[in-house]
């Protein structure tokens, strides 16, 4: 099992909105910027999560995206397979295929690798890495830099 950097983006993005949920909405060009994610990327990840009910859109000024429950309620393994990402270790994706149609001689191998994965994936929610010291300390580093270069690159208005 390889996770992809949809997998890999969908985490990061939802830590990252778990992180300054308390603040408010958050917006995607802000996850954009901080996390270095290209914002149509985004788009379509949060189009998933919210199917799913990981996320909810805020509407109007301020608006942007919150979590759809609470961080302790959110595992990584929910955020993955949100994604449409694989977690499945087998070759034949769990069809006992693997073999010219019959299963292969390290399918239970395979097969048991892939369930304590998702078994350890989902027993880590987003609110423990928020409590983590480092995250947050990298938090802060992060929101520096992007802020910083938000104002270097102020936003052009067109005119009228």
């Amino acid at each position: 099992m390889k996770l992809s950097t949809k997998g890999r983006y969908a985490v990061t993005a939802m830590m990252d909105l778990a992180i300054h949920d308390r603040d408010g909405p958050v917006t995607l060009a802000d996850i954009s910027n901080c996390q270095g994610i290209s914002l149509s990327y985004l788009e379509q990840l949060f189009a998933k999560l919210r199917q799913t009910g990981l996320v909810e859109g805020v509407r109007g000024p301020g608006g942007g995206y919150r979590l759809g429950k609470p961080a302790n309620q959110i595992s990584v393994a929910d955020i993955v397979v949100a994604v449409d990402e694989s977690i499945d270790s087998t070759r034949c994706k769990g069809n006992l295929d693997c073999n010219k149609g019959e299963r292969c001689l390290t399918h239970h191998l395979w097969n048991d690798l892939s369930n304590r994965l998702y078994d350890f994936l989902d027993g880590i929610s987003l609110s423990e890495f928020i409590k983590d010291p480092e995250v947050r300390k990298i938090s802060r580093r992060m929101d520096s830099t992007a802020s910083r270069i938000a104002n270097m690159f102020p936003p052009v208005s067109k005119a009228s």
